[in-house]
């Protein structure tokens, strides 16, 4: 029998929900007495973070569907209602687009139907978008905000609610919170909710295509003319992966824009198809195994570059073909930064023939390589650490930018890229634009490929030496044992590990950010924000080696991100790989101890 708690949850689920098929999925566990199950999908609720929303597509109040969704919308337009007068309301509005997953665009016209009916004005895209629109398309009309309805990378079984505010960039706390508090306070869906027949006659609703056009326009503005040439004469092709999303028409406009060859379509993976057919995980960053069509397409097409996006189009992956050896070469994300940093500088430079740096800032997660922070330091202008995900760095931008300064590029290890400030999110549209671009400058001023320039940034500004990974962890229990235990090595509280390999290699500092500790601060306490709602552990070696172990926040993973930075003009460079594997060989077993947790590694 159900107990009253669940009782009154699955009553209140049948009176509430009118999508007939997640109705009927709870009567049929209903009906069946399956308490456990309905335990999980009723009991806890999705909890609204500052990724906004992100679970698996599924009836009950811990999934992504209707009734979640309207839920949610009718939380944010009351936290907005707070904040922003009546006339701003209807007069600034607020946007919302959607990619190519299931649900979709149902999401997005569900949210914008209850926006609408609470007053507001309402920009909703007609066609799918990439997820970089929706931050610039704010930017563009002076929104108060904006909605991407995409679970970006996700296994084709999720769905995801991606918040925004009115700078452009993602939410942040307070916010996450606030709005979290107005969902449960408005839970009951308000009349009208599920009214969309009629919404696109409404003539508040607009859709706000021509930002689309202009975002092209401003893409190609970062593009100086003397590069725009260079393409024009190159005939430098590429082949490009959409990875089943929605990216394709939007790299061709850009192309097109900045007179870059049209781009080699893996024709199985140009469209957006919510099945995401031709591969396991729909995300670029799983490398090769993500990447298998596009190289079969570039060998049979002769092309020696490949770019690929995520399905929301904002991560972008690169893969380039060595000449001599005929093997394909993967890049890691901070093998990516290096290159569109100095790429940022270099055009920086162009535009600006007096070349003062002083003014301009380069950010980068704390779990990013520290390539820019070489940069900065050689080229005389600034670099900012910030916590993991682009939330931190698209706001810390906009408080430099109101200080006057310039934002030249951010980025983070998950190959994620930030060129310019049109956009105040990861952009793997504009991203992809630079790069291939790089790459016919390259070809044709400097006659070397972008490997040998990655060799040449590491010689000139330090080699950068970067292991990331990850292991899934599908018990949340397991997760937490293996971070307390960390946290308690000496089974006493906050006693960390001392070293590796029997004091081989000794730690210097370990930075804690779930509870505060920063042993390398004079008061011992961390200066990035805290949460302890997240794992994360950084340690630093007294060799230099610094590596972090962290959950992550969309995905049932606990990864790690090792880096060892040589000085300029060191070249020992094989002596620097074989101890930092060496190295963190030893931690992955020592410290998360795969096999007694029964983790599952990274499929390559």
């Amino acid at each position: 029998m159900a107990s009253p708690q669940l009782r009154e949850a699955i009553d209140q689920w049948l009176k509430w929900d009118q999508c007939q098929k997640t109705n009927a999925e709870i009567k049929e566990l209903d009906k069946a007495g399956d308490w456990k199950r309905l335990g999980e999908l009723l009991n806890t609720r999705l909890a609204f973070g500052t990724a906004g929303l992100r679970g698996k597509m599924r009836a009950g109040f811990n999934g992504m569907n209707d009734l979640v969704i309207a839920q949610t919308a009718q939380g944010l337009s009351k936290y907005m209602a707070e904040l922003f007068s009546e006339n701003e309301r209807k007069n600034r509005g607020i946007v919302f687009g959607y990619d190519g997953r299931h649900n979709s665009k149902r999401f997005a016209e569900l949210s914008a139907n209850v926006f609408l009916r609470a007053g507001y004005k309402v920009y909703l895209y007609k066609r799918l978008v990439a997820t970089p629109l929706i931050p610039y398309t704010i930017r563009h009309f002076n929104c108060l905000g904006g909605v991407m309805v995409t679970a970006s990378h996700n296994p084709k079984d999720d769905n995801g609610y991606k918040v925004y505010w009115s700078n452009g960039a993602q939410i942040i706390t307070p916010h996450d919170k606030n709005i979290q508090k107005a969902i449960i306070a408005n839970l009951e869906p308000w009349a009208g909710t599920w009214d969309t027949e009629k919404l696109y006659e409404s003539e508040l609703l607009i859709d706000p295509k021509e930002a689309i056009t202009v975002y092209v326009d401003k893409v190609c503005e970062t593009v100086p003319l003397s590069i725009i040439e260079i393409n024009s004469k190159s005939d430098l092709r590429l082949v490009y992966s959409a990875m089943h999303g929605v990216g394709y028409p939007f790299i061709q406009d850009s192309f097109e824009a900045i007179k870059l060859q049209p781009v080699i379509a893996v024709e199985e993976q140009k469209d957006a198809d919510p099945e995401f057919p031709t591969v396991v995980f729909p995300n670029p960053e799983e490398g090769k195994s993500a990447l298998e069509l596009s190289i079969k397409k570039a060998d049979s097409s002769g092309c020696s570059i490949i770019l690929a996006n995520d399905p929301d189009a904002d991560r972008l992956a690169l893969a380039t073909k060595n000449a001599n050896s005929g093997k394909w070469k993967v890049y890691t994300g901070n093998e990516i930064g290096a290159l569109l940093g100095w790429w940022a500088i270099h055009l920086y430079k162009q535009t600006h023939p007096e070349g003062d740096l002083s003014n301009c800032y380069m950010l980068a997660s704390t779990v990013s390589s520290k390539i820019l922070r070489a940069f900065a330091e050689k080229e005389g202008l600034h670099f900012i650490e910030t916590l993991t995900g682009f939330k931190w760095m698209g706001n810390e931008a906009v408080k430099l930018m109101s200080n006057g300064k310039t934002v030249l590029f951010a980025f983070e290890e998950a190959i994620g890229f930030m060129f310019s400030t049109n956009v105040l999110d990861k952009d793997g549209i504009s991203a992809a634009c630079h790069l291939a671009s790089m790459a016919c400058y390259l070809q044709a001023k400097e006659h070397i490929s972008l490997d040998e320039k990655l060799q040449k940034i590491y010689e000139e500004y330090g080699f950068h030496y970067t292991i990331t990974s990850y292991y899934f962890c599908y018990e949340a229990p397991v997760i937490k044992k293996i971070f307390e235990r960390l946290r308690n090595f000496k089974g006493e509280d906050k006693t960390y590990p001392v070293g590796i390999l029997d004091g081989k290699f000794k730690i210097k500092h370990i930075r804690d950010l779930t509870n505060g500790v920063d042993t390398a601060q004079p008061d011992g306490k961390a200066i990035l924000p805290v949460s302890a709602s997240s794992q994360m552990i950084t340690f630093t070696f007294e060799n230099g080696l610094v590596i972090t172990l962290r959950t992550s926040g969309t995905e049932p993973k606990i990864k790690y991100y090792a880096e060892m930075c040589a000085k300029p003009g060191q070249t020992d460079f094989d002596g620097l790989i074989n101890t930092t594997n060496e190295m963190v060989t030893a931690i992955v077993q020592e410290y998360l101890q795969p096999k007694e947790n029964n983790l599952t590694a990274k499929s390559d």
